[in-house]
């Protein structure tokens, strides 16, 4: 395997580190490079991808393969660029009727520049305003709500309001800074001068803390796995790419503090010198919060000003991520850190062992940090006391745009999802009736909305042909066509493959092509959604069949033929 000497597991070999040494320390070409050659150019990724390459002293290759995966490299832009949410919250808004209202009202196709090279649209998934879409980005501003078109074409002011955000526990573990003002560096300063990283270790093994970010992976478990190993680096995972999810785009932006003092505990247990946090570029205003953080953080000593000065107080740096939603699976996550496409890697090896640049890596999701400092302060029993046995602790849960009361909200792990959406969401808007609902994002699953009386846990949900995922949940009313629906999952999942096997890459383009006929899927669609169900590299591709199925159950005789 590139990049490790034989006999010599997980160290770099002296290839890799000489690339390492020649790019700054960080090997590769970050789209970040790209991005500066691709500014102010509406020609695409052949005309300057093999230039920087070239520059960097490596194979054009090295340039186009990035430049041609990542949708901000790939997609021109004139001095005006404005990117417009089609994800399922902004889809529910509106019947996805408003990208083409925002194309007309500027005058542009979406993917294109116009004649005079001064504006151009890009449609993205999920922009983090699921509260209140549908939703666009002209540069860095939001706008948000049904007279979109008319705010980008400047007939109506334009508004983009704050996520709305509550308690429901009492005691707040995720908003502790947001609603009660409790600073978590505070935590980080005591724990550095009097804990050992072991201790940090048990306290989150007690707490019975598992990965917010979809997979639900003990977090005490991982870190054991490359604690104490030479050079060990662990990353805050921004990408927060699932419609109808914005809860780290709330930590990120209200609680920046939060978020590194959790990213300091997880480098302090594991032993690591150097931590990493990726954003994702549709989130601006977080992106440039958290650089501000840590530039306050390093000015007061609680972080260090390079990994060399680093010691238990790490090195952080921020990176801006490209436009992929599958980057943002770890090992898609760490190859794009490393300047190449954000395409899913087999495992084992295991990116604990041979992660970012082969050392050890410990990939950890913004929600499941801003955990630690109140695991930390409390204890690890106080926490596993909360939520249920198995599943313990609490979640934010967001409700999109066609809730009465849309927000995020945190609640515990346990909680009925009727009496989340009835109780917290207030229901549906005008007393519409609730027909769909979505959790977990685009690949957790469906519920009737008759059949909410499940608990708000893994195992349960999972029961019901559905998963918890990141905890977003889209309402879907009376004027969805399932149909339509159903397409848009399929064309979510055509768009945002990372093409590197096969089950996935044809089969969701196949999906979407039976989709699209409006017909039975036909004898042929068990088979594809087995393949890809048993044979996708990731879970991206073995989740999109079982994500069908369960819309096609909650609607019953609507999308008869989906639910095998």
């Amino acid at each position: 395997m590139a990049g490790r000497t034989p006999g010599e597991p997980g160290r770099r070999s002296d290839a890799l580190r000489e690339l390492t040494a020649r790019h700054g320390g960080h090997g590769g070409l970050s789209p970040a490079a790209l991005e500066r050659a691709r500014a102010g150019t509406a020609e695409g990724p052949e005309a300057w991808a093999p230039q920087v390459a070239e520059a960097a002293g490596l194979p054009a290759a090295a340039g186009l393969g990035p430049a041609t995966f990542f949708a901000d490299l790939v997609t021109p832009r004139g001095e005006r660029h404005v990117r417009v949410c089609t994800a399922t919250a902004c889809f529910a808004a509106r019947g996805g009727e408003h990208l083409a209202e925002v194309e007309r009202a500027l005058g542009v196709v979406a993917g294109t520049v116009d004649e005079a090279g001064s504006t151009s649209l890009q449609t993205v998934h999920c922009l983090g305003y699921c509260y209140a879409g549908p939703a666009a980005l002209d540069g860095t501003l939001p706008r948000t709500g049904p007279d979109l078109a008319d705010q980008l074409g400047g007939r109506a002011e334009p508004r983009a309001p704050d996520i709305p955000a509550a308690d429901t526990t009492g005691t707040p573990v995720l908003l502790a800074g947001i609603v009660g003002g409790h600073s978590a560096w505070d935590v980080w300063r005591e724990a550095v001068a009097g804990l050992r990283p072991e201790d940090v270790r048990e306290e989150t093994a007690v707490s019975g803390l598992r990965g917010r970010g979809g997979a639900g992976f003990p977090v005490a478990a991982k870190w054991a796995a490359a604690a104490g190993k030479p050079d060990t680096v662990v990353v805050a995972n921004g990408d927060e790419g699932d419609p109808g999810s914005y809860a780290d785009r709330l930590l990120m932006e209200e609680d920046p503090e939060r978020v590194l003092a959790g990213l300091a505990l997880a480098c302090f247990a594991c032993g690591a010198r150097h931590g990493t946090v990726l954003v994702r570029s549709e989130y601006p205003r977080a992106m440039a919060r958290l650089r501000r953080a840590v530039e306050r953080a390093t000015r007061t000593g609680d972080l260090a000003p390079s990994v060399e000065a680093a010691g238990p107080r790490p090195f952080v740096e921020i990176v801006e991520g490209a436009g992929s939603y599958v980057a943002g699976e770890e090992t898609a996550l760490i190859a794009r850190l490393e300047g190449a496409r954000g395409c899913a890697r087999p495992r084992p090896p295991y990116p604990t062992d041979h992660g970012l640049w082969d050392e050890p890596t410990v990939v950890n999701n913004v929600e499941t940090l801003a955990a630690l400092p109140w695991i930390v302060t409390h204890g690890g029993a106080s926490y596993a006391r909360r939520g249920v046995p198995d599943e313990t602790g609490t979640e934010l849960v967001c409700l999109s745009e066609r809730f009465a009361r849309p927000g995020a909200y945190e609640v515990e792990l346990g909680t009925p999802v009727d009496e989340i959406v009835t109780r917290f969401g207030g229901g549906l808007k005008n007393g519409s009736e609730l027909v769909v609902l979505q959790i977990g994002g685009p690949l957790g699953g469906f519920l009737a909305g008759t059949a909410l009386h499940v608990p708000l846990t893994t195992a349960a949900l999972a029961e019901q042909g559905a998963a918890l995922g990141h905890a977003g949940m889209v309402a879907f009313d009376t004027t969805t066509d399932p149909h339509e629906l159903l397409e848009h999952i399929w064309e979510f999942a055509a768009d945002e493959s990372c093409g590197a096997c096969s089950p996935c890459r044809v089969g969701a383009r196949r999906g979407l092509e039976l989709a699209q006929g409006r017909g039975g899927p036909g004898e042929t669609y068990e088979r594809l959604a087995r393949l890809m169900s048993e044979a996708s590299l990731c879970a991206f591709g073995r989740r999109v069949p079982a994500a069908v199925r369960s819309l096609a159950r909650a609607y019953g005789p609507a999308l008869e033929g989906w639910d095998r």
